[in-house]
């Protein structure tokens, strides 16, 4: 059996390690975030999960770790390590999956962290033990008022789009992490339906709406466009990458006539990134 403390102490090592790595090797970076053309057009699943151990500062992987490390004990009490782990991952990936949904037209949009999967961590936490205190700047709240609040930032993040944070997988994770808790321990809904219907009610009819009224959110999907009417992701990966073609062959034109010395810094890196692309 695995021990709590170990078990947390790798997962913030292999965070800690893998985002270190991040900071040092832009490429690295770049390969592993969370990215929607990384995703759709070039089948990088991957980076539904890598992107969750990728931070973009040492603040930022700080901050998770100590949530992750305050809020896991227990769990693990309850749900056994394995329990924590499905968890984990299910909320970090399920996280991923709504933004990448809310993003899907968006296809330079990117985000790194372990937020959503720490977001399903808190939110399991809350549905099991809804008394519990939830320090907020050295301010305890009661567990379902800090769970309303979470999922309140989450839904203004997502509408605002400030700041490229994923405030989706921060919403997505965090009703996964809670309905996974719920399967794992089901009489808990009945114990804690109003803790839980509190916290979850509001993030679901904001899901609703971004299915069905996504122009609330100035953000493009199949119900509403605010680009051509039959622009879809087929469409648009052959307008980018007969764009980018364009670019390439005009480069190559340019190194044939005059040698690759007659390049601008520009173009170079065009040719770089257009090389990266295709190994």
């Amino acid at each position: 059996m695995i021990g709590t403390g170990l078990l947390v102490f790798l997962l913030i090592i292999l965070n800690v390690l893998i985002s270190w790595r991040g900071f040092r090797n832009s490429d690295f970076f770049a390969r592993y975030e969370f990215n929607v053309d990384g995703i759709l057009l070039y089948r990088q699943y991957d980076r539904l999960i890598s992107s969750g151990f990728l931070h973009v500062g040492w603040l930022h992987l700080i901050f998770n770790m100590l949530a992750l490390y305050f809020f896991s004990g227990s769990l693990i009490a309850v749900l056994n390590w394995w329990g924590f782990l499905i968890i984990y991952f299910a909320s970090l990936i399920g996280g991923g999956l709504l933004s990448l949904y809310i993003h899907r037209y968006s296809g330079d949009y990117s985000s790194v962290g372990a937020s959503g999967a720490v977001s399903g961590i808190i939110f399991a936490v809350i549905a099991l033990f809804p008394g519990i205190d939830v320090p907020l700047i050295f301010i305890p709240l009661p567990g379902w008022l800090f769970g309303l609040l979470y999922v309140l930032i989450s839904i203004y993040g997502i509408r605002s789009r400030t700041g490229n944070i994923g405030h989706d997988s921060h919403l997505g994770g965090a009703l996964v992490g809670l309905v996974v808790a719920l399967l794992m321990r089901p009489h808990a809904l009945v114990e804690n339906y109003v803790t839980i219907l509190i916290i979850s009610v509001p993030a679901i009819v904001f899901i609703y709406l971004i299915i069905t009224r996504p122009h609330l959110l100035l953000v493009d999907n199949f119900f509403y466009k605010t680009h051509h009417r039959n622009y879809n992701i087929d469409h648009k990966y052959n307008q980018q990458q007969y764009n980018r073609q364009q670019e390439i062959d005009q480069i190559l034109d340019k190194i044939n006539k005059s040698g690759m010395h007659s390049l601008t810094k520009a173009e170079k890196e065009k040719l770089e990134e257009y090389s990266k692309r295709i190994r």
